[in-house]
């Protein structure tokens, strides 16, 4: 289904797109990343609290990094402070990056277990399913965060995946 080499990419397309996002809402005042927008997550800060959970929560269940805080409930409310949302973010960001680059294709041929809290029920799915998961729940929220800042007046960077810059 995909190969290291796609996490790899996608990993650093996360982290790219990140600081693009976080670079935009910063030119907001805290009352405008936290008013009600009609999102799921509601705001600016709630939908990246929330994705920065899941992201934690599936590189517990990937490689053991430490549960997140809370339930998807909660999720939103990760983080009350701006600053450390962003600092949390970035360093998160470098630990998706590091797990993806030693992900092997036996790993990723096989199969995840686990309780989801979401479902209220056992669930196993093959590792790969589960990992272009990952990425594509990123691009969805990011894609609605990016939305909620251009309505905002604030101003993120192109989304396209063909301009990030090859690795060094």
């Amino acid at each position: 289904m995909i190969e290291p080499a796609y996490a790899v990419s996608m990993a650093r397309y996360n982290a790219w797109q990140n600081e693009s996002l976080y670079g935009a809402a910063s030119t907001l005042d805290d009352a405008a990343r936290r008013l009600d927008r009609g999102a799921f997550f509601r705001s600016i800060h709630g939908t990246l609290c929330h994705l920065l959970w899941a992201d934690q929560m599936w590189l517990h269940r990937f490689a053991g990094t430490p549960r997140p805080a809370g339930r998807l409930a909660e999720s939103a409310a990760l983080v009350a402070d701006w600053r450390d949302l962003r600092e949390q973010r970035s360093a998160f960001d470098r630990v998706i990056i590091d797990w993806a680059r030693e992900l092997s294709p036996a790993w990723l041929a096989g199969e995840l277990s686990w309780f989801s809290g979401a479902t209220q029920r056992e669930m196993r799915k093959p590792a790969a399913l589960l990992v272009a998961h990952l990425f594509n729940h990123q691009t969805h929220h990011r894609g609605q965060v990016h939305a909620m800042l251009t309505a905002a007046g604030a101003r993120p960077e192109d989304t396209d995946l063909m301009l990030i810059e090859p690795e060094a």
